[in-house]
């Protein structure tokens, strides 16, 4: 079954007019058929259409549910964007779909990348949450400054901060430091990875160094592998 999304579903019951064009003209839907909605903040809903219009299409609630989440942590990948922007939407969705709950996008000093359209990423983020059916849509922050970011989450108590990198000094391996259950925030770099100052900035306000493997990885397959080892270790 497909899922469409409808983030102010209690007080209007139609689709957007993208939601609704996909329901009516690509997948053939009309009056009397039961379609699957989410609100993105976990409830889904089962619907029965009304109105079967391309570009609002009214349905009628029939149930909610409310869904609990696929594991009991809050994961946040920071990730610095790529010089090809495919390379981080391709990442970007793919975490998605594996599970993320939180993303922020980089800004550091040896980024190639400095804007980002943000709107574009969100589409991304929704088509691969409804793809997966996943009732909760993950939060896309704007483009970050490394800084300001380290030093706001080097405030979160409880929370498991890692900054993955590719010098040569002591590092522990990611799969063997999360501890099942916390929360964790893992921090990605830019293809030219972090400098040496960002990474002193982040392990002096706690943060760990990590490795992800015995190879150097690109900037999106880091952050896939980071999400994706989060993930399987709270399974």
């Amino acid at each position: 079954m497909y899922l469409f999304y409808c983030p102010d579903i209690e007080k209007e019951q139609t689709l957007s007019e993208e939601e609704s064009g996909h329901c009516v003209r690509v997948l053939r839907y009309t009056t009397g058929d039961e379609i699957l909605i989410t609100d993105g903040r976990g409830t889904t809903y089962t619907a029965r259409i009304t109105n079967p219009h391309p570009k609002h299409c009214d349905f009628e609630i029939l149930s909610r549910e409310k869904q609990e989440k696929h594991h009991a942590f809050h994961l946040h990948i920071a990730v610095a964007p790529t010089k090809n922007i495919e390379r981080l939407e391709w990442a970007i969705e793919k975490c998605v779909e594996i599970g993320v709950d939180e993303i922020t996008p980089l800004l550091c000093r040896f980024s190639e990348r400095k804007q980002l359209r943000t709107d574009r990423l969100e589409k991304i983020i929704l088509s691969a949450a409804k793809q997966s059916l996943t009732p909760y849509l993950p939060v896309l922050h704007e483009l970050t400054p490394y800084d300001e970011f380290i030093q706001r989450q080097g405030q979160h108590p409880g929370q498991q901060n890692f900054i993955a990198h590719c010098y040569k000094e002591d590092k522990r391996v990611l799969k063997n430091e999360i501890e099942k259950g916390r929360d964790v925030l893992v921090l990605i770099g830019p293809e030219g990875d972090f400098s040496e100052q960002e990474i002193a900035d982040a392990l002096a306000l706690g943060f760990v160094p990590v490795s992800l493997g015995n190879s150097r990885l690109r900037t999106e397959t880091a952050a896939v592998v980071a999400c994706h080892t989060a993930v399987l270790i709270n399974e």
